[in-house]
């Protein structure tokens, strides 16, 4: 099974990076063969990671967040981004976590593909 890494950086408003980056997820994760997907988010992108904001496609970053954790795929907000922006005490989407630079280090070593957004 073919292991791919998709790293976004970028905020989920005022770009189409971020939701370029989920729809591959998307895309990828919904493939017949299956590959294993993780999503890292850094920087900005942590903000992916809070339920409950209203954008103008009415809450549809949230809902491919939670898509993605529903085929299974692992989203993770990097530690150090989310302790900078106050976002580490608070909940989270159901079924992302705060992750580690050691666990995006293994990740990266252990995917096939790395991708960043």
């Amino acid at each position: 099974m073919q292991k791919i890494l998709i790293i976004i950086h970028a905020p989920p408003y005022g770009s189409e990076r971020c939701l370029s980056g989920l729809r591959l997820a998307t895309a990828l994760a919904g493939r017949d063969d299956k590959p294993e997907v993780q999503v890292f988010l850094m920087s900005d992108a942590t903000i992916l990671g809070l339920p409950n904001q209203i954008d103008g496609a009415g809450n549809g970053l949230q809902g491919m967040v939670e898509q993605l954790v529903a085929q299974g795929v692992d989203i993770r907000l990097c530690r150090t981004c989310a302790l900078a922006r106050g976002l580490a005490e608070l909940p989270l989407i159901p079924g992302t976590a705060i992750g580690t630079l050691v666990e995006l280090a293994e990740a990266t070593i252990q995917a096939d593909k790395v991708i960043t957004f």
